[in-house]
């Protein structure tokens, strides 16, 4: 079963290089047009060029309509243009995203391939491959419901949006918490595109390029690639251990899009878009945190790893959309939003974090108690949405929006046990899930008075889960709760908003909203019988104001809000019982503020400062978890020995204080300039299970990182050197509770240059 295995896995990577080169061929034609078309290209018109020292209007679709963003009730952040360069020149996946706007987590236990998204503390750090999550993410107007498919890494795309609080009025799926929104730059009939080079330490490659032209007439085509690689840079120096260095990575992934517009009244927009990651999973490091403390071990090496089992990760990403538009008579506009998504991943890691075990000596580093080596697979993995939306604009005071969604996902997880000691077989637990949702939704907007704007907005969804588990080859799975689970759940949401200009340049509003997760199934395994948690609710309020000051020299928004979850899904792992189980907290409350704020202070030194305030609360007295065997549990016990009472916990994983600073200063030498960019995000400790304790909690971390380069013929091309996490500040941000104090670790510092060409 190992061995087939494996081959599998092998097969599957060399599949998806294979599946990546049609799609970078087909991209590769668009590049081809440069050279041809270039000439093409419309001089840049000096009326519409930036004006120096003043801050250019954002405009967002938070609302599925695009608009200055100073007129959204919402509390919505943007990052984009440098910003996004500047994260993405190490080689870095959608976790370079955290802690850039206010509220905002990112975090994994999967490394590349599963990132979990929190939004004002609110997010979910269930590992299961089926896992739902609070935060929804939104890539080109498709919902990518699965976790793995949130994964999908970012380039070539205008601007990412962060909605915090509820959106369950206009956006499809799981949206409580917020949304992470990604808007891919479309065709157009200018040419244009770009080209982004970067080589750093570990030999970290970084390539990105895009170009769009004109195809005919009616017909615009833009392609996009993105490369990335690292080589390992961690040795393994357990025992018997094989060449090689881990924590390496191959991703590559490219997009295709396809523009008709043959005329003022109909467009579609065509989307095909693939991944194809083969790298390691996460490294578990058994023993570094030091006992009665969160501080790591003396001597802990982070270039250094002990472990006994093997570590390998694939992920193949498939995608395609199509967005159609006609603009019918008296200013409605119909849309059709189709999408499909498929995707196949592996991971495997060494779970216990060190090689050997008690009953198997020599064991480290420090106490093994048994050793845990564990893959997950997920297959035939298949996700369709539509979605219709008729929308009236217009002049007159009346907006409005209404549509249907439909959703359908299914897939399977496939589950091993490896005997990594004795080299016996492998034990399997499949899991099969299918997931349909419908659901019809509207929105009003009416303009009261030239100042004073009411939206508000309904939907109802009805959501319909079925799992069954299978176990292939594990006579250890416990039943005591059977196999299978189905769930039917029914919610309308609401929101209504109000919004008032104070002066021309300044905002303020005030929103009330409900949200809404459907209901999930943890399957049966070795580690627990199935477990199932109720939908959730969500009831958030906001007030907030958004402005342009000193002539547009700066920006201001800032925000306070509150919000109360009913019956929220929470995951407990690990612990003393060595289980994972699904619970619900009877309400959890959070509240807090966020604040943005750019500004140029000259007119070549573009300030931003943003950071916000989370405080969470478990409100549930009765609520009780396994905790750690091996850590200082801080909870006072429960009822039930070997259990600890929760209450008054904050929630996993949501740090109080979240801070980012940037500033990028030019010097201007004729139509070059010469500049330097650093930018700073600070996150405050986090708990990292339900239970606290010393050791499971991660202590604060601040990340720097430095730019500093010269960009010659208008800006068109630019170089520059770059150092990331230039403090070199190792962390522990997660942990593994079932045996010892086993954690895993941030990346060092790396350092590097990059090229650019605009054209």
């Amino acid at each position: 079963m190992n061995t087939s295995h494996r081959i599998q896995s092998a097969s599957r990577s060399t599949m998806l290089r294979a599946r990546v080169k049609p799609l970078s061929l087909l991209i590769a034609l668009a590049f081809a047009g440069t050279a041809a078309h270039g000439q093409a290209a419309a001089p840049a018109d000096a009326a519409s060029a930036p004006e120096a020292g003043k801050l250019q209007a954002v405009t967002v679709t938070a609302e599925r309509i695009t608009e200055d963003a100073r007129s959204v009730p919402i509390s919505v952040s943007t990052i984009g243009g440098e910003a996004l360069d500047v994260l993405n020149s190490g080689g870095d996946d959608v976790r370079a995203l955290s802690g850039r706007v206010p509220s905002l987590n990112i975090e994994s236990s999967f490394g590349r391939a599963f990132p979990r998204f929190y939004i004002r503390g609110y997010g979910n750090t269930d590992f299961h491959l089926n896992a739902s999550q609070p935060v929804s993410l939104i890539y080109d107007d498709v919902v990518q419901e699965n976790p793995i498919l949130k994964g999908f890494p970012v380039f070539d795309v205008d601007q990412v949006e962060v909605l915090a609080g509820p959106q369950g009025t206009l956006f499809g799926r799981n949206t409580p918490a917020g949304v992470v929104k990604f808007d891919s730059v479309a065709p157009s009939r200018i040419p244009n595109g770009y080209f982004n080079a970067s080589y750093g330490s570990f030999d970290t490659i970084n390539l990105e390029g895009a170009y769009g032209m004109p195809l005919g007439p009616d017909w615009s085509i833009r392609g996009s690639i993105l490369s990335q690689h690292r080589n390992g840079w961690v040795t393994n120096t357990a025992p018997g251990a094989g060449p090689g260095k881990l924590e390496g990575y191959d991703d590559e992934a490219g997009r295709l899009q396809l523009l008709y517009k043959p005329s003022a009244t109909f467009s579609a927009l065509f989307n095909v878009h693939t991944r194809a990651l083969d790298g390691t999973a996460r490294l578990f490091r058994a023993n570094i945190i030091k006992p009665g403390t969160n501080d790591l071990v003396d001597g802990f090496d982070p270039y250094q790893v002990s472990i006994d089992g093997k570590n390998a990760q694939t992920v193949d990403t498939d995608g395609a959309s199509a967005k159609l538009r006609w603009v019918l008579g008296g200013d409605n506009v119909l849309s059709s939003i189709s999408g499909w998504e498929h995707v196949h991943a592996f991971s495997r890691g060494d779970v216990d974090g060190g090689y050997g075990a008690v009953y198997d000596l020599p064991m480290g580093p420090g106490v093994i108690p048994f050793a845990d080596e564990t893959s997950d697979a997920l297959a035939g993995h298949e996700q369709l949405s539509q979605e219709f939306r008729l929308e009236h604009g217009g002049a007159g005071p009346l907006t409005w929006q209404t549509g249907v969604y439909l959703f359908h996902e299914k897939y399977k997880i496939m589950s091993l046990a490896y005997d990594t000691l004795f080299g016996g077989p492998s034990t399997e637990v499949d899991a099969t899930q299918t997931n349909d949702a419908w659901a019809a939704f509207g929105s009003v907007g009416y303009a009261v008075t030239d100042k004073f704007k009411l939206r508000g907005g309904l939907r109802y969804t009805h959501d319909r889960k079925s799992l069954t588990t299978t176990p292939v080859s594990d006579t250890a799975v416990d039943t005591s709760a059977g196999l299978s689970k189905s769930t039917s759940d029914s919610r309308t949401n609401w929101d209504l908003s109000g919004t008032y200009a104070v002066t021309g340049n300044a905002n303020v509003y005030a929103r009330v909203a409900t949200g809404f997760r459907a209901s999930s199934i943890f399957p049966a395994s070795d580690f627990g019988y199935l477990t199932y948690a109720k939908p959730e609710t969500t009831t958030s309020y906001e007030a907030g104001v958004k402005a342009d000051l000193f002539d547009r020299r700066a920006r201001l928004s800032a925000d306070v809000f509150h919000y109360d979850v009913k019956d929220q899904q929470l995951s407990a792992v690990g612990g003393q019982s060595n289980a994972t189980q699904l619970v619900s907290a009877k309400k959890v409350t959070g509240q807090g503020f966020e604040l943005n704020l750019d500004a140029y202070l000259l007119p070549t030194l573009l300030v931003t400062l943003n950071g916000s305030y989370n405080f969470t609360k478990i409100k549930d007295p009765d609520l009780a978890v396994a905790p750690c065997a091996t850590c200082t549990v801080t909870n006072p016990a429960g009822p039930v020995p070997g259990t600890v009472l929760i209450n008054g916990n904050p929630l996993p994983q949501a740090p109080k204080y979240v801070a980012n600073a940037t500033a990028r200063y030019g010097i201007p030498v004729g139509d070059a300039e010469y500049f330097v960019y650093t930018d700073w995000s600070y996150r405050s400790a986090v708990n990292f299970f339900l239970y606290e304790s010393k050791e499971f909690t991660g202590k604060a971390m601040t990340i720097g990182g430095l730019r500093a380069g010269y960009d010659w013929d208008g800006g068109r091309y630019e170089v520059a050197a770059f150092a990331r996490n230039i403090t070199n500040q190792i962390r522990v941000t997660g942990g593994i509770d079932f045996n010892n104090l086993t954690g895993f670790i941030n990346d060092p510092r790396t350092v590097g240059v990059q090229f650019k060409a605009t054209f």
